[in-house]
């Protein structure tokens, strides 16, 4: 009997959450190839993830406000439920679990922001990131128990949401993010100087804690020690965020405001750094910790349990207190110093089931499991 699969994405429009609807869709258009599937996705703009096999649902009223966003999910999707016909799998990519009519149902839990400690700091410098953290537990906790699974990419994130939520464990799937395994090809050009290089890539927002590191920086400046440079992807005009960053260190001689660069440039960043600062206090991942890791050089990463999983077997990490601007100056300046006997080896911890490696076994599990 033919089995119907609906993906409802229309938030995901850009930067990671994006490329996870692309990958989605590739695996499931490929799936779709056989006649015993139908898969339907209910996107913001199919243009920006379209592929074959694939029936498309348009609809851009819902990102322009958040109550359009809740109307949608909770009251009008019900009805587009109805109409597609007997479901076999509602899986809703985007936090959110809509009222709709399944036989299973699944959510893919990407928002790590409601187990982020706010402070009024980032009520001044980012209030929407600031507000979404405030509620974003409440979002979770409608319909949530509903699912017949959720999705998560790290296992501090599921023993969070279960504790949050009094989700079973045993029906929260991990799922870590495919990444790329070898180093890109990079013509790196030598520089003259002799100084030990940092890279934080980052968007310019209050829970990326750039000032952690603008403040060590500061800190090393003061002790005498300059021989280092820290290049940031901020360039100091962005919001009021970045504007205040540059305000308080702009000045400093070992801070370099970069700003966005491509992700080509990126790279090209990495193989002339010498180390890799990622001081930020909540992730659902943490890319640049992956894409870093290539290199294998030194990695100062904040000490929190997203940090740990995402450097899962890499050789030269340490950890530091990301409330703590001392702390982290002392272990960059033994790195500048030549001491790298404090660095060590992260060892992979192995994930109890349910776990996916592929979208391949992950849809095996939500149709199956």
């Amino acid at each position: 009997m033919r089995k119907t699969i609906v993906i409802s994405a229309v938030n995901l429009v850009e930067a990671g959450t994006l490329t996870i609807l692309k990958d989605c869709l590739a695996y499931l258009s490929t799936l779709a190839s056989d006649p015993a599937y139908r898969i339907v996705a209910i996107v913001y703009d199919k243009e920006l993830a379209k592929f074959p096999n694939i029936e498309y649902i348009e609809t851009r009223w819902p990102k322009k406000r958040w109550i359009n966003r809740l109307w949608y999910e909770y009251i009008s999707l019900k009805s587009v439920s109805k109409q597609i016909g007997s479901i076999d799998l509602w899986f809703s990519l985007h936090d959110t679990t809509p009222t709709v009519i399944a036989k299973r149902r699944a959510v893919y839990c990407h928002n790590t922001y409601a187990f982020y400690k706010r402070k009024m700091h980032d009520w001044l410098f980012s209030p929407k990131i600031a507000a979404i953290s405030a509620f974003t537990k409440y979002i979770y906790r409608t319909n949530i128990h509903q699912n017949t699974f959720l999705v998560v990419q790290q296992v501090w994130f599921r023993n969070a949401m279960s504790a949050m939520f009094g989700f079973d464990k045993k029906s929260i799937i991990v799922a870590p993010p495919e990444h790329e395994s070898k180093m890109p090809i990079i013509n790196v050009e030598q520089t003259s100087d002799q100084l030990y290089r940092f890279i934080y890539a980052a968007s310019p927002n209050s829970h990326k804690n750039f000032e952690v590191l603008c403040a060590a920086a500061e800190i090393l400046e003061k002790r005498g020690v300059k021989n280092f440079k820290i290049q940031i992807t901020v360039k100091g005009d962005e919001n009021a965020y970045a504007k205040w960053l540059y305000k308080h260190w702009g000045s400093l001689k070992t801070m370099n405001f970069g700003g966005f660069v491509s992700r080509n440039e990126l790279f090209k960043i990495y193989a002339a750094s010498n180390c890799l600062l990622f001081p930020s206090k909540v992730e659902s991942w943490g890319l640049p910790i992956s894409e870093f890791a290539l290199f294998e050089k030194p990695m100062l990463l904040a000490d929190l349990p997203y940090t740990h999983e995402t450097a899962a077997g890499s050789n030269n990490v340490a950890f530091f207190n990301p409330e703590n601007a001392n702390d982290l100056a002392t272990q960059m300046e033994r790195l500048i110093m030549g001491d790298t006997a404090f660095l060590t080896a992260v060892e992979r911890e192995p994930i109890e089931d349910p776990v996916a490696h592929s979208w391949s076994e992950l849809f095996k599990t939500l149709l199956h499991g």
